[in-house]
């Protein structure tokens, strides 16, 4: 169930294999995130349904790109934008795999694309299979940057959030991101990252 503008739409999902945020660990997170959406850029890597960045729309965030890897996912996503009244320029759905987008991303630095939708992001939501605590170490580590300062697509003062099973939580400092804040429902945890001045920050 979406909040905001679109209050009370119900989103699909692709099937038994997708984990879609729950209701009470989606209020909690939005809670949290909520004096920092207004006019917010948000980027939502492993988009699954798009439940993140389409509630963060809702809620007041100015736009969002969500990168999902699987083509069934992409048009699950595309539909509940529709069904939410919030598909349009500020919401951009791009198929790709989360780490190789993010790499070359990163890498185009001060030249990437501009548009709607392009960074920096004020908000990263990173929701990999729990099963591949991998990808979520990679993702950060390539936020978290390297010759001192953090990746280009993250402003200065942005929050990157990482839901992970309980007993899988990813490093405390990663880079120049650094954990601030955890919150755990049953088997999955929230862990915020903020972006630090220098390595000993």
């Amino acid at each position: 169930m979406i909040a905001g503008r679109a209050t009370g739409r119900r989103l699909s999902a692709p099937g038994p294999g997708t984990r879609p945020l729950t209701d009470r660990v989606k209020q909690t997170l939005f809670a949290i995130l909520e004096p920092e959406l207004a006019g917010a850029r948000f980027l939502d890597l492993c988009a699954g349904t798009g439940a993140g960045a389409i509630e963060a729309l809702s809620r007041g965030a100015a736009v969002a790109l969500m990168i999902e890897r699987d083509a069934r996912s992409c048009l699950v996503i595309a539909d509940n934008l529709a069904r939410t009244g919030l598909a349009g320029p500020a919401a951009q759905v791009v198929r790709a795999e989360a780490v190789a987008w993010l790499a070359t991303a990163n890498a185009a630095g001060d030249s990437t694309p501009a548009g709607p939708t392009a960074g920096p992001f004020d908000i990263v939501l990173l929701d990999p299979p729990y099963d591949d605590t991998t990808l979520l170490e990679t993702l950060l580590a390539t936020l978290g940057g390297s010759a001192g300062r953090p990746s280009r697509l993250l402003a200065l003062d942005a929050v990157v959030v990482a839901k992970h099973f309980w007993r899988a939580a990813p490093s405390a400092r990663i880079g120049l991101l650094r954990s601030v804040r955890e919150r755990r429902f049953g088997e999955t945890t929230l862990t915020f990252y903020r972006p630090v001045a220098t390595e000993d920050g």
